[in-house]
């Protein structure tokens, strides 16, 4: 793609911090003029494991924000305990995302609440609930049951919000999982919304990496930002976003060589839970990365820029601008 579509800012958006060595996973409040935020911290890792910790962020500008406190979330432990069977292991929340409804002057916040087995018995795997906090600021928030539960056969993170449709509801998008014998593929669902913070449905899968012949999305997919239709509006009831995708792995003898995680895009029909389009080949992959660039926002900052935030290897946050006129020259050429 086209490189002239972005510029890569050369410092990381969040300011070292003794703290934690490895940070992901930024949201930000509009409402603060998105100067106030959310990020996921990564407090251990062992082996293949990250402990987590949501924690708030705050900066003077677009480009730089400073760790703060920890997210406190009212009846967390509560709600935790209960979902967390004996034998598992609850290993921190993850990957917020934040969305004010303006009507009722009310925020809801959105996390991954990975469980896992403590022993392989049986085909136990990670369980991967949707959770769902909501109050009136980012100080008073109260966690509920989460919006989607991990199944036998489907799990819920990476939510991507989508507006009301037609019908009163909302085609919302997540990443879950398809296991084809002994592969697993991360995939994208529709999640149906009738009340953003009550229990949501499971839809159909509208991406499947399996069944599309696109190298650079051809082992998992998840879903990224939309962006606003006064930044670039491809046509009634669809909105063009970010999609995050995996390369296959390779084998070479006994040796993995594991996929590259790129950021591309695509075309949501939001009134019909439909991807209409994605795009041949990757639209940013961060100059410094070893196997990931993976978007987790985006904050239009005029009419024709703005700025997209990924993390790096899942180790630090970036920033890159965006421009609206080479995006659409692009999508003339591709769509």
């Amino acid at each position: 793609m086209n490189n002239n579509c972005y510029f890569e800012h050369e410092d990381k958006v969040i300011n070292e911090d003794n703290r934690f060595k490895r940070v992901m996973a930024i949201t930000l409040d509009k409402n603060s003029n998105y100067k106030k935020g959310l990020v996921r911290c990564i407090t251990s890792r062992d082996g293949n494991v990250d402990r987590s910790q949501l924690f708030k962020v705050e900066g003077d500008s677009l480009d730089h924000f400073e760790i703060l406190d920890i997210l406190n979330i009212k009846n967390e432990i509560e709600i935790i305990n209960n979902l967390t069977d004996k034998g598992w292991d609850f290993i921190g929340l993850e990957d917020p995302d934040i969305w004010y409804d303006e009507i009722n002057n009310h925020y809801h916040i959105y996390f991954t609440i990975p469980i896992r087995p403590l022993s392989k018995e049986k085909g136990q795997e990670i369980k991967i609930h949707l959770g769902h906090a909501q109050g009136r600021s980012l100080d008073s928030l109260e966690m509920t049951q989460p919006v989607l539960f991990a199944n036998e056969k489907f799990y819920a993170k990476e939510v991507s919000i989508a507006p009301i449709n037609k019908g009163g509801f909302r085609y919302n998008l997540v990443e879950s999982r398809d296991r084809q014998e002994s592969t697993t593929y991360s995939v994208i669902q529709v999640a149906i919304a009738e009340d953003m913070g009550e229990t949501w449905k499971y839809g159909d899968i509208v991406f499947h990496p399996q069944k599309h012949s696109i190298p650079w999305i051809a082992a998992h997919a998840s879903p990224g930002p939309l962006f606003p239709k006064d930044f670039i509006d491809v046509g009634e009831g669809k909105m063009l976003g970010i999609i995050n995708g995996r390369e296959a792995n390779k084998k070479i003898g006994e040796k993995v060589i594991y996929g590259t995680f790129s950021i591309g895009l695509f075309i949501y029909d939001y009134e019909y839970g439909k991807i209409d389009w994605v795009s041949p080949e990757p639209f940013i992959r961060d100059s410094g990365a070893k196997t990931i660039t993976f978007a987790s926002q985006f904050v239009r900052t005029n009419k024709s820029e703005g700025i997209l935030y990924a993390h790096v290897d899942d180790s630090f946050v970036r920033a890159y601008a965006l421009y609206a006129a080479k995006i659409k020259e692009y999508l003339l050429k591709n769509v």
